[in-house]
């Protein structure tokens, strides 16, 4: 008598959803860089100019706030490094947050197909979003260079910034993935929340008009401390100090493991709700 097949996936196996969920992941890694490829290659293989948009689009954006907001701040040197330094950590936040809440949606004929690790879908948005972050260093070098921003040693922090930011980014989008599974009008109500985030964010404004007994209030927002870690060793030539340091790597771990086990959690689940 043959023994009856093995399952492709048995769920009273995962007793620990959120470690089962990081041993798959890992043994899918391939298909992880495949995604990735495809959505870097489905964005722009439309594109005449391609991927020289993931270039562009933050240097119009700097453009077009400079000619308006620089006058109103010019207690600001170096304007255009100062709002395209936010500008970089905004778009990664924003496009990874976006593309992770619907990857599981994009992705639901793959999962009803076969099985693979659901966080898949949510990682590669991430990873997505950080090759268009590191492609943007190259227009904000050269903004530095044609303004005559002074690229210290300090920049050797970045990826220190860069890690943490995805952290938090990551945590946050598996959370928002989660959520627009099972209440859709997430996704809308998240377009109207990002909107007011980044205005709450000094990205196009310096920190220093903010009333100072409004302060503590608004270095409660955790994307305060991502800019600020980001900003400091590119626009301010120093290197972050650890009560700067801090709030930042609670935000990031703090989120990574909360969006993590709830999404984790409810894994068995996405397949039938998409």
């Amino acid at each position: 008598m043959t023994n009856p097949a093995k399952p492709i996936y048995d769920s009273a196996a995962h007793a620990l959803p959120a470690l089962s969920e990081l041993r798959e992941l890992r043994q899918y890694r391939f298909l992880l860089f495949q995604l990735i490829r495809r959505d870097l290659v489905a964005r722009y293989k439309r594109s005449i100019l391609g991927v020289a948009w993931t270039m562009l689009n933050p240097l119009g954006t700097m453009l077009i706030m400079t000619l308006v907001f620089s006058n109103l701040f010019k207690s600001v040197e170096s304007y255009p490094v100062y709002i395209l330094s936010g500008l970089i950590v905004w778009n990664f936040f924003s496009q990874g947050t976006n593309a992770a809440m619907v990857g599981l949606i994009w992705g639901g004929s793959l999962m009803q197909r076969i099985y693979l690790p659901r966080t898949i879908f949510g990682v590669s948005a991430i990873g997505t979003a950080l090759v268009n972050l590191l492609i943007s260093l190259i227009p904000l070098t050269l903004v530095m260079l044609i303004t005559g921003t002074r690229i210290s040693l300090t920049v050797l922090f970045l990826p220190v910034s860069i890690l943490l930011l995805t952290a938090f980014t990551l945590g946050f989008g598996l959370l928002l993935s989660a959520l627009a599974i099972y209440f859709p009008d997430v996704a809308e109500m998240y377009q109207i929340l990002l909107t007011a985030w980044m205005y709450l964010t000094p990205i196009i404004y310096p920190e220093e008009i903010i009333p100072e007994r409004f302060l503590g209030l608004y270095r409660l927002n955790p994307m305060y401390w991502m800019v600020k870690l980001f900003r400091l060793p590119i626009y301010y030539g120093r290197i972050p100090t650890m009560t700067e340091i801090a709030p930042a790597l609670a935000w990031a771990i703090g989120f990574l493991i909360v969006g993590w086990l709830f999404f984790t959690s409810k894994s068995d689940e996405y397949a039938y709700r998409v």
